[in-house]
């Protein structure tokens, strides 16, 4: 799939775009790129328009610039950048869905534009706020990914990312991620994990939520665990929960067919 790139008043965002109709924008966990989401963009169902970009400083195939805005970077700043790209292509509404880091996006989005959305995809994440605990796991991260490179965040964080069935039965899906993450560099995978270590608790405030919602959740999902999608899909207001078995972290690439009708389902209830 040939990426597109919009740009726009800062920025330049690579994107992927399939299908026609009403818009879904999935935005991608971390430390991956868009292009963690082609299955799904191979597979849109009829009357709707699959839009993928890749998060501020993430980069995929092909792409070499720089971005800009790191050192800052918040999770307000990539909802905004979620909204800029909407206006961008003249989508004044849309469902807005994500996986992991993708999901508190989402979440930051529906915080500050809840009327702009059709419905809330949240995968393989959580509402709530690092503890101390988790943290301080950032910055540890931080310091790992400045001293030497993406290549150390990979091999620390793949154990984790799949699910047991996964590293068993799909060895060469390591690999895959791995090309992803090594995209990426050194000044993005610290911004991204600043971002995430002062994300707000959404716990607060995400049972006012209105719009459809789906929680989705790999079984096996070792990061954030199905425990938590159960209690923040107990806490929307009619929120659908779908835990995919054979699943860890990376539901949409480990079960990407079961993950696919699952958001299909979804949005084909989406009046």
């Amino acid at each position: 799939m040939t990426p597109k790139y919009a740009h726009l008043l800062d920025r330049t965002v690579r994107y992927h775009e399939a299908g026609a109709g009403r818009a879904l924008i999935l935005i991608h966990a971390f430390p991956l790129s868009a292009d963690q989401w082609l299955p799904q963009l191979h597979r849109v169902p009829p009357g709707w328009r699959f839009i993928a970009p890749d998060v501020r400083g993430f980069r995929g195939i092909g792409q070499a610039y720089q971005d800009v805005g790191l050192d800052n970077a918040r999770m307000a700043s990539h909802a905004a950048d979620v909204l800029s790209l909407m206006g961008h292509l003249d989508i004044d509404r849309a469902v807005v869905g994500g996986l992991s880091m993708g999901g508190y996006i989402a979440l930051a989005v529906a915080m500050v534009a809840a009327r702009r959305l059709d419905g809330l995809v949240l995968a393989d994440t959580k509402a709530t706020a690092d503890n101390e605990a988790g943290r301080a796991a950032r910055e540890a991260m931080i310091a790992l990914v400045t001293a030497k490179g993406p290549e150390a965040v990979a091999d620390m964080m793949l154990p984790k990312l799949l699910g047991e069935t996964s590293h068993r039965d799909q060895p060469e899906l390591a690999d895959a991620v791995r090309t992803l993450v090594l995209r990426n560099t050194a000044e993005a995978i610290a911004s991204a994990v600043r971002a995430m270590k002062l994300r707000e608790d959404a716990t607060a405030w995400i049972s006012g939520l209105t719009c459809p919602t789906l929680v989705i959740c790999g079984a096996e999902d070792a990061l954030t665990p199905p425990a938590d999608s159960t209690a923040m899909a107990a806490a929307i207001p009619g929120a659908e929960l779908v835990i995919l078995p054979g699943a860890g972290h990376l539901s949409n690439l480990e079960a990407p067919m079961a993950f696919t009708e699952a958001l299909g389902r979804f949005l084909g209830r989406i009046s």
